[in-house]
């Protein structure tokens, strides 16, 4: 089978992949005739981008990551499958451990299926100062023991965590997570620039920052925070950022800023999404809190009659969408489609090649419009309806 289009991540205005037997065989430039965008597909316009990864995401299309029903599980999976998503971490967030230890267990098969990517615990581990729409009663300090215990449940499902560095055991628990081979990422943290610099520092390899500038406090030339010590990190190449360029959480300045000062590869795009992803405005449940999604931005739901709504509260875009959004905020379209593949894989220290569109790595892709909307997904070598 041969794909024709556009190929921003190989450089190609006009190129052809290349699939046989699942695997991508060849990316080469066009050299005449004419190949489908799939089963009577047309070529014209098309743009070809590796299947997108997405390392942050709570959930979509009406459905969540942070059950106990796989089958909710899996339609929350489906539908950024069929936006191009090809490979999906299921984030869960702050809850009690006996709840947390409950949905570990449920997706850990889904895993060792293929179905998810892995799992990412967003908590409970976290700064009360900085939880954002995480559940304040279920935070705690970071502890051994519940951190043995669920990556026992998972069974090596769990492939990261977020910790704020600050907190007492934080060390501790990291290095119980990373002798798992789980990537310890920092984040919904109060630290300061050293404590920040310190926690990435000890870090095994190269660290993971969880949403750069989100659930941490700002940016400031007297107080520099976790925020300018992450772009440090991002800079010498010793650790990777998280950004949610869907032009909420950030917007087009803060992302050209990450981008102009990371290291090539060091920006993972992410969603950051909740079950309110591709749905219309309304309410809906992030874990234990509710939420009210009002022009496309979620936010905690009101606490009272007349009361403002509260906290951020994840995202409502895909993975492609988030692509397009930083590409309408000037960064080339190549880094930001290898910041939706190619960086969250290397993040994560997934095998060489993923994200790619190499020869001889799985044939993951999306072909969409000049305006990004998706036409057709790849996946496995297989076109998904």
């Amino acid at each position: 089978m041969e794909i024709r289009g556009q190929i921003p991540t190989a450089g190609l205005d006009d190129g052809v992949v290349t699939v046989d037997d699942g695997v991508i065989t060849s990316v080469t430039a066009a050299s005449g005739g004419r190949a489908s965008a799939g089963p009577a597909g047309d070529a014209s316009g098309a743009v070809i981008l590796p299947g997108l990864i997405d390392i942050h995401c709570h959930g979509g299309g009406g459905h969540v990551f942070t059950t106990s029903d796989p089958g909710e599980a899996r339609a929350a999976a489906a539908h950024h499958a069929a936006r191009g998503t090809t490979r999906v971490m299921a984030s869960l967030v702050t809850a009690a451990a006996e709840t947390l230890l409950a949905q570990v267990e449920a997706l850990a098969p889904l895993v060792a299926s293929g179905e998810l990517l892995g799992i990412h615990l967003e908590g409970p581990f976290l700064s009360s100062a900085r939880c954002g729409a995480q559940s304040p009663e279920f935070i705690i300090d970071p502890d051994p023991a519940l951190a043995a215990r669920l990556l026992e449940a998972a069974d090596g499902a769990i492939r990261s965590v977020t910790l704020a560095p600050e907190r007492p055991g934080a060390r501790e628990v990291s290095r119980v997570f990373a002798d798992a081979g789980v990537t310890v990422a920092l984040g919904h943290t109060d630290a300061s620039y050293e404590v920040m610099a310190a926690g990435l520092a000890e870090l095994p390899g190269a660290g993971l920052v969880t949403h750069l500038a989100n659930g941490m406090a700002p940016l400031h030339h007297r107080a520099a925070g976790p925020p300018a010590a992450a772009l440090v990190a991002a800079a010498a190449g010793q650790a990777s950022v998280e950004l949610i360029c869907d032009g909420v959480h950030t917007d087009a300045g803060f992302a050209r800023l990450v981008f102009a000062a990371a290291a090539p590869g060091r920006v993972v795009l992410i969603t950051d999404a909740m079950a309110a992803a591709g749905m219309p405005d309304g309410e809906y449940d992030l874990g234990p809190q509710r939420v009210r999604v009002s022009g496309g931005v979620a936010r905690l739901a009101p606490s009272g009659p007349g009361a403002a709504g509260g906290a951020i509260a994840g995202g409502t875009s895909s993975l492609i969408e988030v692509v397009a959004t930083a590409r309408a905020a000037g960064i080339p379209l190549a880094a930001a489609a290898a910041a939706a593949s190619a960086s969250p894989a290397r993040a994560l220290r997934l095998p060489e090649g993923t994200g790619t569109l190499a020869p001889g790595t799985p044939a993951d892709l999306v072909v969409a419009d000049e305006r990004l909307r998706p036409r057709r997904v790849l996946r496995g070598g297989r076109w998904l309806e």
